[in-house]
């Protein structure tokens, strides 16, 4: 298995978003575009990045300064323990309101009050969990 956040992982993240209808098909239907960042709480940069234009993830790799929209952070035993057993919506806020799970940019409070966006983003943690 690759790095966690590797470019090799973060383009596995690709294909399985790609694959999964309830994340990328939803996200589409709202014309969703947004860069994302994925890394651990403490460094100065995301690790990995997800480019997603219309739903559809057109680009992933290892971050290089790209402007994001998102940026997910946690530390490394969060992010396995969500490999092995993706969170579901009251886990996800726990995690957040817990510090566990950190945007260090975008607005998670406004993104799980839309139910367009809040499904997709919870379908996320267990397409990464098939990476």
């Amino acid at each position: 298995m690759a790095d966690l956040f590797s470019a090799e992982w973060m383009a596995g993240f690709q294909n399985a978003w790609n694959a999964e209808p309830d994340l990328s098909g939803e996200l589409a239907k709202i014309g969703f575009n947004s860069n994302i960042g994925y890394g651990f709480k403490g460094e100065d940069a995301p690790r990995g990045v997800l480019v997603v234009e219309n739903g559809v993830a057109t680009g992933a790799g290892a971050y290089a300064g790209q402007p994001l929209n998102w940026d997910l952070r946690a530390d490394a035993a969060t992010w396995q323990g969500w490999m092995t057993k993706p969170p579901g919506m009251m886990g996800l806020g726990m995690a957040y309101t817990s510090k566990k799970l950190q945007f260090a940019v975008g607005d998670y409070a406004a993104m799980v009050k839309d139910p367009r966006m809040a499904g997709p983003f919870m379908k996320s943690f267990s397409v990464m969990a098939r990476v």
